[in-house]
C-alpha cells in the first residue's frame, strides 16, 4: 500500500508537472484520470514482475507472461500520451 501511495504520487506528480512545463492543464479533466489509471498499470506491472520478489516468501509466484506485461505496458504509454487530449 505505501508502494502505491508514495511511488503513485511520484510517477502522477511527474506526469502533471511534464504535462504543466508544456503549457497543457489536464487536472481537472478526464485526462487527469487517464494518467492516474495509467500510473497504476505501471505499478501493478512493476510490482508484479520485480517487487514481489524481494519478500520472504517465494513459492507460488509468477511473473505476469511477457505478452500481458507488454500490453499492460503499451495501453499505459497510450492513455499518457492521449491524456491532454481527452476533455
Amino acid at each position: 500500500m505505501a508502494i502505491l501511495l508514495v511511488f503513485g504520487a511520484i510517477m502522477s506528480g511527474a506526469a502533471h508537472w511534464v504535462y504543466s512545463s508544456f503549457g497543457v492543464q489536464v487536472n481537472d479533466s478526464n485526462g487527469g484520470l487517464l494518467i492516474s489509471i495509467s500510473v497504476l498499470i505501471l505499478l501493478f506491472v512493476w510490482y508484479r514482475n520485480k517487487l514481489q520478489f524481494s519478500g520472504f516468501v517465494k513459492k507460488g509466484q509468477k511473473k505476469l507472461p511477457k505478452k500481458v506485461s507488454t500490453t499492460l505496458v503499451t495501453l499505459s504509454i497510450l492513455m499518457l500520451v492521449t491524456a491532454p487530449m481527452v476533455g
